[in-house]
């Protein structure tokens, strides 16, 4: 496992995000299978990974306890890190949130705290609540090791934020993807210029990087037969001056093994393989159309109970791959379909990629209605 310095400890080059845990068989977001996720974690600290990143909201609030099972209660509190956020919109009541993530999490300290997902809506209200001077407090206190916020805004919003105090990392969204497409090469140089560590998530792009169309997915394997997709995506990032750790949900165990194999060492992609992964980008973007990441903010307040994400993704497929991948709508695990929608745009005002969700829901119902 490559590690890198940050202040006076060192994290591993890559983290575990537990975002996306595995779920029990039939089960909701909050039903964690405790029995897989133990082997992953498991796996993850016999390689080395001391980093784990949880939020207040993750799998219904349920990702935190899951941490106090698994890893607070069965290893060492020294052999790892924590990275925990608090949520503007989930619970103004900053004080109160920290408390309880104490409590789930079952320990008197963590590691690295976020501000969560910054945005340009949010930006302004996150100053004037007063959470920052609280959790500077904290941190005096040594309830917090490291203060630092996630960033969903734009460039001149991130730098604004990011001058507001000093802030001891960030974590943005980064990937080839965004990078080229994106407004992720400006974050980046935002943060560079600052000089604050940075924090990665998305590296793979909620997993859509992973998998890319057969034509782009040729070329890298083409160039490298015994690499994944998904290992160009952290590769690409591992030639970037200033990431500290990589996140990554893993949820099985073939991606943890994966992930693994690709931080065993430090193989940043040659310049050659970068122009390589760009043409290969170029492809691909020609026929994604939704930048989903399946972050599933846009779900909670959703009137018709759909699973947002689950169907953004079989749109991404029906544009790929044609019509045919709509057979697959009553598949899905979701209460609403997208006939159900009433165009309310609930879940846009909460979308950190800013689709247009409603909009495809109407194409969705008319291409589905036939």
């Amino acid at each position: 496992m490559i590690t890198k310095e940050f202040q006076n400890i060192s994290l591993s080059g890559l983290g575990m995000g537990n975002m996306r845990l595995p779920i029990i068989q039939g089960g909701s977001d909050g039903d964690i299978d405790l029995e897989r996720g133990t082997e992953i974690i498991d796996k993850a600290m016999s390689e080395g990974i001391n980093y784990y990143d949880t939020a207040y909201i993750y799998h219904g609030g349920k990702s935190e306890e899951f941490l106090r099972e698994v890893l607070v209660k069965r290893y060492p509190r020294d052999s790892f890190y924590i990275a925990d956020k608090f949520f503007i919109h989930a619970n103004p009541d900053y004080k109160a949130v920290f408390e309880e993530q104490l409590t789930r999490l079952g320990t008197d300290h963590i590691d690295f705290y976020l501000i969560h997902s910054v945005t340009d809506n949010t930006a302004e209200t996150y100053i004037k609540s007063g959470c920052i001077e609280y959790f500077e407090e904290q941190k005096r206190l040594g309830r917090i090791k490291y203060l630092g916020f996630s960033s969903h805004s734009s460039p001149e919003k991130l730098k604004e934020f990011a001058a507001y105090r000093d802030w001891d990392f960030a974590q943005i969204q980064l990937n080839y993807f965004d990078w080229l497409y994106g407004s992720a090469k400006a974050e980046y140089e935002a943060l560079r210029e600052k000089n604050i560590p940075i924090i990665v998530m998305e590296p793979v792009r909620g997993g859509r990087l992973a998998s890319l169309t057969p034509e782009a997915e040729e070329m890298l394997k083409s160039a490298c037969p015994e690499n994944t997709t998904a290992s160009w995506a952290f590769r690409f990032l591992m030639r970037l001056e200033g990431i500290k750790v990589i996140l990554s949900g893993m949820s099985d165990n073939e991606q943890m093994r994966d992930n693994l194999n690709t931080f065993s060492a430090n193989n940043a992609l040659t310049d050659d393989e970068e122009k390589l992964l760009f043409k290969a980008c170029e492809i691909f973007r020609s026929a994604v159309r939704v930048p989903c990441t399946a972050c599933r903010y846009c779900c909670g307040g959703c009137p018709a109970e759909i699973n947002i994400p689950e169907v953004l993704a079989l749109y991404n497929r029906y544009k790929i791959d044609g019509e045919w991948a709509l057979e697959d709508m009553d598949k899905l695990d979701t209460k609403g379909k997208p006939k159900d929608c009433i165009s309310c745009a609930a879940c846009e005002s909460h979308c950190p990629q800013g689709i247009a969700i409603s909009k495809i829901m109407e194409e969705l119902a008319e291409k589905t209605s036939r």
